[in-house]
């Protein structure tokens, strides 16, 4: 495992999010890990109905800090600020409920599934379908929403991608997320054992399957369960930026909050410090491997 020179350098957009890059010394890997669900900066305009305490439950927390050590690694680590609950940056941008706009809106709609249920580019409501608002929002209130947090947190994530993809001919794109562990999914053959993760690659288009078992084997052998594309296959962020006929790889990863948190109370557990140790281990693995695949490539 290879270890930073200098402390990771820090930067961001006030409120929207945080970048944190290898420093100079510490060699750049054509990994980039996102973390678009654990921002806790509740902008001061934002008065739903729903209690604070609340919204704050679906929050995947922490989860930035679990992926701290990545830098240090060689890899690039963006984490939004802003809550999912807010805007969505793991939809599309045109994933929203017409009936959640008050007025008409000047570009193209298209709601799926996620806007029906209420967790769209702009939730309509909170688990359980407690509605978040009094009723429906100006349109110019969810257009400042897409223009101010939505698209700066799509373009700096695709700038990443890009500047790796030009300098090394390839990326690796680890989109990271938590999940419930009351709802997570069992795994096969032990009854009443939830599975720790749970990797999406979309069935295999959004990044080379090889990878998705890579980094299943290296869960796996520091004695995790894992489940790959049930339930969760991966949604916008590596739908959108994973192209692996490009060799730009994108995974979404699941983590079981029981490991590290607990849920009700909103803190973390004796777990927390293992499972960051384990994840800053799984990316320096996932770095190695994307210099040796870089270097490959260049071989040839």
């Amino acid at each position: 495992m290879r270890t930073a020179m200098r402390a990771a350098e820090t930067s961001g957009l006030e409120g929207v999010y945080r970048l944190t890059a290898p420093a100079d010394g510490t060699a750049q890997a054509p990994v980039v890990l996102d973390s678009p669900h654990s921002g806790a900066v509740y902008p001061d305009g934002f008065k739903p109905r729903v209690p604070r305490r609340e919204l704050r439950r679906v929050e995947d927390a922490f989860v930035d800090e679990l992926f701290a050590d990545g830098p240090a690694h060689g890899a690039a680590l963006l984490a939004a600020l802003f809550p999912r609950s807010f805007i969505d940056p793991n939809r599309a941008v045109d994933d929203l409920d017409p009936g959640l706009i008050d007025g008409p809106w000047p570009g193209r709609l298209n709601p799926t599934e996620k806007s029906r249920l209420g967790h769209g580019l702009v939730w309509r409501s909170c688990p359980s379908e407690r509605p978040l608002y009094h009723g429906p929002l100006p349109t110019a209130e969810v257009a400042w929403r897409i223009e101010t947090f939505w698209r700066p947190y799509h373009a700096a994530l695709e700038d990443l991608l890009t500047a790796a993809h030009t300098r090394f001919g390839a990326v690796w794109h680890l989109n990271c997320h938590s999940m419930p562990a009351s709802s997570s999914p069992a795994v096969p053959g032990r009854a009443g054992q939830r599975a720790d993760f749970v990797l999406g690659d979309r069935d295999g288009t959004s990044c080379a399957p090889a990878f998705t078992q890579f980094v299943r084997d290296r869960l796996q052998a520091m004695g995790y369960t894992v489940r790959i594309n049930d339930p969760y296959r991966g949604a916008e962020l590596v739908r959108a930026y994973g192209r692996p006929s490009q060799d730009r790889h994108s995974l979404q990863i699941e983590i079981n909050r029981g490991l590290y948190m607990h849920e009700a109370a909103l803190e973390k557990t004796d777990g927390f410090a293992r499972l960051t140790r384990d994840l800053g281990r799984l990316v320096a693995d996932i770095c190695d491997h994307a210099h040796a695949q870089t270097a490959r490539f260049a071989a040839e």
